[in-house]
């Protein structure tokens, strides 16, 4: 079972770094939104696949499996002949975006109402397949949107009778290409660092540690957030939801700062370390909540930690892209990657493990009551009140960079 978890946990870095990398070229001005958007919908995943199982093979995990190790490898092979760097230059990728976008949000308000619904009421078989023949019909949104994306594209691109005059297709895509290919080349800090270039540079290990406090306390609290919802007594139908739930804040993080990323550099010019920062300290406050115990606060705690959570894994691998180029992209921000699963033994294991084991003295060691995670969430507020503060040392550090990375987009415009 080990080596299976292994070969599943690699597999999903290769799919993560074609899209990833595949997104922040073909999208070179809006690369936090297109980030965004792929982050988010592996972020709804788990939500997704939930809903199969309890409509497809609700009581039978070994069909589940089947069906996890089936679906993935059949899409994938599907469509990966399409996840490539495309050379040409649409001028109303912002629109389509935008529709994607729109998608997506749409898939999340629809998943949590029927996880509500069904952690709440309880749906009925055919209430489950109606809901997932639902799902199915807003995930095929996308292709409609691709599909009108290169129907604007060959419009755009082939001359009309009327207009004899018009360049040619071949002429304008090799100029989009000049100009997407030379702005490439400059977004670094030295045209396009390698992993050993990055690693000798303040800032890769600024971002490094920064997310070591973000994805480490955030990922130790989903892993946690049942047994804390058991020591503060609620139900088995407030601690589904509250687990079940986390994916659509995780979503909402993930895609939420991929826009407002781009919207607050091209509009404000604030750079993207900027949010994150604004991320990390609005994660402190989540944490606090958590550790005041209240009744009620785990869900608002949840929900705060949940949202920045997730805007880490779409903010890093963009300001990644920005600060060391896209040649190296997929090996550095993967490496800094490594950030979250140290954090979280750290976090998990050292802290949380350690302080709950030393407070527990009930029946099968265990702890009831606000004290038994209030130590833990305390720290790990100001672990995050400390990667806000780097973060704030990284935007100062990146300031001039990204001026001169807004400058050269305004002009291709």
């Amino acid at each position: 079972m080990c080596l299976f978890m292994f070969l599943a946990a690699q597999s999903q870095t290769f799919f993560n770094t074609a899209n990833v990398v595949s997104a922040v070229e073909n999208f070179a001005d809006y690369g936090g939104t297109a980030v965004g958007i792929m982050k988010g919908f592996l972020g709804l995943s788990g939500a997704i696949l939930i809903q199969l199982y309890e409509t497809l093979c609700a009581g039978d995990p070994a069909s589940f499996i089947l069906l996890l190790a089936v679906t993935p490898t059949v899409l994938s092979l599907l469509v990966m002949p399409l996840v490539r760097i495309y050379e040409t230059s649409v001028a109303d990728d912002k629109k389509h975006l935008n529709g994607l976008s729109a998608v997506s949000l749409i898939i999340a308000a629809y998943l949590m109402i029927v996880i509500i619904l069904k952690n709440t009421f309880g749906l009925s078989s055919w209430a489950n397949v109606v809901t997932l023949v639902c799902l199915l019909v807003l995930l095929a949104l996308p292709l409609l949107i691709a599909r009108r994306a290169q129907r604007d594209s060959m419009e755009k691109t082939v001359p009309h009778d009327y207009s004899p005059l018009i360049s040619s297709p071949k002429a304008t895509t090799s100029g989009n290409q000049s100009s997407e290919g030379d702005s490439r080349i400059d977004s670094g800090l030295s045209e396009n660092l390698n992993l050993l270039q990055a690693m000798k540079n303040l800032s890769f290990w600024l971002l490094f540690l920064a997310m070591i406090c973000g994805m480490g306390s955030g990922l130790s609290t989903i892993n946690n957030i049942r047994q804390i919802g058991e020591s503060l007594r609620y139900s088995s139908v407030e601690i589904n939801s509250l687990v079940s739930l986390w994916s659509i804040w995780n979503f909402l993080g993930r895609f939420g700062a991929g826009y407002a990323s781009d919207a607050l550099l091209h509009k404000k010019g604030w750079p993207r370390p900027l949010l994150m920062a604004a991320t990390l300290g609005t994660m402190t406050i989540g944490h606090l909540i958590i550790a005041s115990g209240f009744q009620g606060n785990l869900y608002v705690g949840s929900v705060i930690v949940g949202v920045c959570y997730g805007s880490q894994w779409s903010l890093m691998p963009t300001i990644t892209s920005e600060l060391f180029g896209v040649r190296h992209m997929g090996t550095i921000f993967n490496t800094i990657s490594v950030a979250s699963p140290i954090g979280s033994y750290i976090f998990s294991v050292k802290l949380i493990g350690y302080i709950y084991d030393k407070t527990a003295s009930g029946e099968g060691n265990t702890c009831y009551g606000s004290h038994c995670f209030r130590l833990s969430f305390i720290i790990m507020a100001s672990v995050a009140f400390f990667g806000f503060l780097v973060a704030i040392v990284l935007f100062f550090r990146t300031k001039t960079l990204y001026r001169q990375i807004l400058v050269k987009r305004l002009h291709r415009r």
